[in-house]
């Protein structure tokens, strides 16, 4: 997918369906825990050093925020979930913000699922794919910080992560590293085949 990464800009942050832009574009969404890396993620998919916020404070992303990707798709970035410093109710709203947003909107093509490939997914990563599954929600599980841990490693994470989530045969998953990029167009080949 050839996106002009100077025509990518975010349409609007929304807390509630009637916020929702109405772009006749499909939608894909990004969900992970809070400190997963989904910032970079965007900022190195779409070729822009910050227009995805980066914050050393994970938890910061409060509300959808929707980016028209080049006039071809929309980024909806969902907030990070598993984030203890939140208080319950907060997180309780966002839960309903999301669960409202996933399960409500038509142009919602395909989920992009973050998960750090250092570590098993936790009990909040498998609630949230298992929500996808339960609604039929189409899913690219994305193990980031691939750099991190030894290239010999990165086939028994992947397995740990295929397990642990009980991966549908018809998700694709792939290991990714923001600071190689090599995986791109992998990641926008599977996005394409969704929208």
């Amino acid at each position: 997918m050839d996106i002009n990464p100077n025509n990518v800009e975010i349409i609007i942050s929304a807390v509630k369906p009637e916020q929702y832009p109405d772009t006749g574009l499909k939608e894909v969404a990004l969900a992970g825990r809070s400190n997963v890396g989904k910032s970079s993620f965007i900022n190195t998919m779409i070729k822009r050093k910050s227009m995805a916020r980066i914050s050393s404070k994970p938890g910061k992303t409060q509300t959808l925020n929707f980016f028209n990707i080049d006039e071809q798709l929309v980024f909806v970035d969902v907030p990070g979930y598993g984030y203890a410093k939140v208080s319950k109710t907060e997180r309780e709203r966002w839960g309903k913000m999301i669960e409202t947003y996933l399960t409500t909107r038509e142009d919602l093509a395909v989920v992009i699922q973050l998960i750090d490939i250092r570590h098993e997914p936790t009990q909040d990563d498998v609630l949230m794919y298992d929500f996808l599954k339960h609604y039929e929600i189409p899913a690219i599980i994305i193990a980031t910080k691939e750099d991190k841990i030894p290239k010999g490693k990165v086939q028994k994470h992947l397995k740990a992560i295929r397990q642990t989530l009980e991966i549908d045969s018809h998700d694709t998953l792939i290991s990714y590293s923001s600071l190689s990029k090599e995986k791109n167009p992998l990641i926008w080949q599977a996005i394409e085949s969704y929208l």
